[in-house]
């Protein structure tokens, strides 16, 4: 239960943040999104592996540092998590003008488009510098994860909401940032982002298959990758 409820802390400030700086307009939204997702990440990291994301528990699924069950228990929490953090960011928030983003025609490709790249690239960026045996007990993992969002939320923001997370998404529908109409999208976009970046790390990092790890460990060598926070 310590892994759940460290997911559900992490999300429910990560949505918390977003719901209230896109509500209240912040300029800099971008580097608080950011910002808050990389002080989680360090402070759970050790607990969880910090996903805050079912599209990053879905990329740890496929590179198979994550088993089925802690996935659907991970996803659960998460989910519940944004919802609860929607209704949190409402009660701060009110009263306050929102404006509810709904995507039609060229709008859906474009924002399907968009989030399925950032949410590659973070799942990616997270299984690169989290899970590789290239960078064990590293201490730059939080930064690069935080900054992939950061990057994503300055350049696609204004286009596509700058999701990437599923849980974002679910609890941005709640307080109405999000059409519910809307809402495959960045659902469709984690299946694609996520799957895709658990493939390509493998594809790239053949040393870090799981079999290959007990392949190794028959042998007589000690080389798994200690996760720094997956």
């Amino acid at each position: 239960m310590r892994k759940f409820l460290a997911e559900f802390v992490g999300t429910f400030f990560l949505v918390l943040t977003v719901g209230i700086a896109v509500i209240k307009m912040s300029a800099l939204a971008p580097l608080a999104i950011g910002g808050v997702l990389t002080v989680m990440v360090y402070a759970a990291g050790h607990v969880s592996g910090a996903h805050f994301n079912p599209a990053v528990t879905l990329a740890a699924l496929v590179r198979g540092v994550i088993s089925r069950v802690d996935a659907a228990g991970y996803v659960v929490a998460q989910a519940a998590a944004g919802v609860l953090a929607a209704l949190a960011a409402g009660w701060i928030t009110h009263p306050a003008p929102i404006s509810t983003l709904t995507l039609s025609g060229r709008a859906i490709g474009v924002a399907l488009l968009a989030e399925c790249l950032f949410t590659f690239a973070l799942a990616y960026v997270v299984l690169n510098v989290a899970t590789s045996r290239d960078h064990p007990d590293n201490s730059f993992y939080g930064l690069a994860i935080g900054g992939t969002v950061m990057a994503g939320a300055a350049t696609v923001g204004g286009i596509s909401g700058g999701v990437f997370n599923p849980a974002v998404a679910l609890g941005g529908a709640v307080l109405g940032l999000f059409a519910w109409s809307s809402i495959w999208v960045y659902l469709i976009a984690a299946l694609v982002g996520g799957s895709a970046a658990g493939a390509l790390f493998l594809a790239l990092n053949p040393g870090d298959r799981p079999n290959a790890r007990l392949d190794a460990g028959h042998q007589g060598v000690t080389n798994d990758p200690a996760p720094a926070n997956v």
